[in-house]
């Protein structure tokens, strides 16, 4: 079949390119970075250089495509996030109807069910729907939890420091995700497109309380008394913005899914609905990683 993936080589997208191209399936990769193409090729991938910006780009790239992969990435230029997820989303729903592709499984984010959810999560709401307006397209909406690959970012304040935390306290229950759980559950649907009407899955590998992650990932470096520290909404964001984050960004992903969380909205449909779930990759699994990674960084 021919696949279609956006999201460039990132952290879901390699891993995925890597099963559907072993499959057989023929492969065409969206990336904004002509610097990406070789690597792409190296994959047995075809690349797609554009921007998703461009909706006549969109069309090219999905063009004859038996099924698409849609991922909104990251925009650190953005002054309005959330406009630029449902922008995007618009754009990848007309691109869709227009080629014709009949099956899309869109990687979105938990709390997608809740129309004005706090930080992303209003937004992806958005995106599904215009997804699911396709009459003619089965659609697989992914829902992960929070990103085990985010601690990465707080390693040198966990080495330094001996501290680890977030805006809220260490008692609140997280639902956790690896994107390898994505692109596997990404790769496992593309491959048989056994999916169909408008659907979800949820990408939930543990759930853990933020003093237990403390713990894991403590002893895992050899701290055993790292401790989670529940931050102010503004001591967060001056961290964030010192680390380079924009301002954007930090409030949108970080501070208002902290604010989600404390509210106890972001997880109940997820409670609800753990028979359709997905995930391998339990905290001790992710304790292991990222113990390598931290050993090789001193």
């Amino acid at each position: 079949m021919n696949i279609t993936i956006t999201g460039s080589l990132g952290n879901v997208g390699q891993r995925l390119t890597q099963q559907l191209t072993a499959k057989g399936h023929v492969i065409t990769v969206v990336s904004h970075s002509p610097e990406k193409a070789k690597a792409i090729e190296q994959l047995q991938a075809r690349p797609a250089i554009g921007s998703i910006e461009d909706l006549r780009f969109l069309l090219h790239a999905f063009d004859k495509a038996d099924a698409v992969f849609t991922m909104i990435p990251p925009n650190y230029q953005s002054t309005d996030i959330r406009e630029y997820i449902r922008a995007t989303g618009e754009r990848y729903a007309q691109a869709v109807r227009q080629a014709g592709v009949r099956h899309v499984v869109n990687l979105s984010s938990i709390g997608a069910h809740i129309p004005d959810g706090l930080g992303p999560t209003g937004a992806n709401y958005y995106v599904e729907n215009k997804l699911d307006e396709l009459a003619d397209t089965h659609v697989l909406h992914l829902r992960p939890g929070m990103f085990y690959t985010n601690f990465f970012g707080m390693m040198p304040m966990m080495i330094l420091q001996n501290i680890i935390g977030n805006n809220f306290d260490e008692a609140i229950s997280m639902v956790l995700s690896h994107p390898k759980d994505i692109a596997d559950a990404a790769a496992a649907a593309l491959d048989t497109l056994s999916f169909t009407g408008k659907d979800f899955l949820y990408i939930a590998g543990d759930e853990k309380t933020g003093g237990q992650i403390a713990s894991a990932l403590g002893q895992a470096i050899g701290q055993p008394d790292l401790t989670w520290v529940s931050f102010s909404d503004e001591q967060l964001l001056q961290g964030l913005l010192q680390n380079g984050l924009s301002e954007q960004m930090a409030s949108v992903y970080v501070i208002g899914i902290g604010h989600a969380l404390r509210s106890g909205t972001l997880f109940g449909h997820y409670h609800q609905n753990k028979h359709k779930s997905f995930g391998k990759v339990s905290l001790p699994d992710f304790a292991q990683e990222f113990a390598a990674v931290a050993a090789a960084s001193r």
